[in-house]
């Protein structure tokens, strides 16, 4: 019972912080869409590329149910250590210092400023529109992926879905609340967990597509998550006091 707890707990938070923050990304754009521009395009260019996503599913999704599980486990394990080291290592570099850290009110600002350069063209609500369907069908396209990588397990899928459900819901009503960017969520810190979660996971399902008898079964996640964050903030701490050594301060 404590091992289904446990992995319908880990699978639906890594779903939930995962897709929250690329939500967050896609929201934003939506936002300086219908602000600079109109909400029409906004929505036509969201309903699209939602339209789009949806296929996607359904023409790939059965797909699935015909690899063999430990195959599917071994090839998602894969590359979701790939895609979650990539957010890992951005957060990493962002923590001690060598990247900027990311700013959804500035991103908006820009976005909002460029829309607006754009007003005049006579082409500007179909160029609004492209923005929105451009950066829903990105951003939607991760969120599916992180989905199925986090829900690979028979029988999780359903959770990783509702996690991802979960925090598009939470995004939609936050942001139209305050309506505007949510520069108030920490989402640097979002995705260092993030990066932490589907790293983990990656070498989990690695290792059961290999046939790896982890210790605990699904509460062996929780000692692999303490490794990878234990190993994460001693590279934060080298590489902050290399970076205050060597380099110029970076602009937050």
């Amino acid at each position: 019972m404590m091992t289904t707890i446990t992995s319908i707990t880990s699978t639906m938070a890594a779903s939930f912080l995962g897709s929250f923050v690329e939500v967050v990304e896609a929201f934003t754009i939506i936002l300086a869409v219908g602000v600079t521009q109109s909400w029409r395009p906004a929505f036509i260019g969201t309903g699209l590329a939602l339209s789009v996503l949806a296929v996607l599913v359904l023409v790939f999704g059965p797909l699935l149910g015909l690899v063999p599980i430990d195959i599917l486990q071994f090839a998602i394990g894969t590359l979701l250590i790939l895609f979650g080291m990539r957010w890992l290592r951005k957060a990493i570099l962002r923590a001690a210092g060598f990247i900027a850290l990311h700013d959804e009110e500035k991103a908006f600002a820009s976005e909002t400023d460029a829309l607006a350069r754009q007003s005049a063209d006579r082409r500007a609500d179909f160029l609004a529109g492209t923005a929105a369907f451009k950066a829903v069908l990105l951003e939607g396209i991760e969120v599916v992926f992180i989905v199925i990588a986090t829900g690979a397990r028979p029988g999780m899928l359903p959770y990783a879905s509702a996690g991802a459900l979960i925090a598009c819901i939470a995004v939609l009503v936050i942001g139209f609340l305050v309506h505007k960017p949510l520069s108030s969520v920490p989402e640097n810190t979002l995705k260092f967990i993030v990066g932490l979660l589907l790293t983990g996971f990656g070498i989990f399902w690695v290792g059961e597509g290999i046939g790896t008898p982890w210790p605990g079964e699904d509460l062996s996640l929780i000692a692999i998550f303490a490794l990878l964050a234990a190993f994460s903030f001693i590279a934060v701490r080298w590489l902050r006091q290399y970076h205050d050594m060597h380099m110029e301060p970076v602009a937050r």
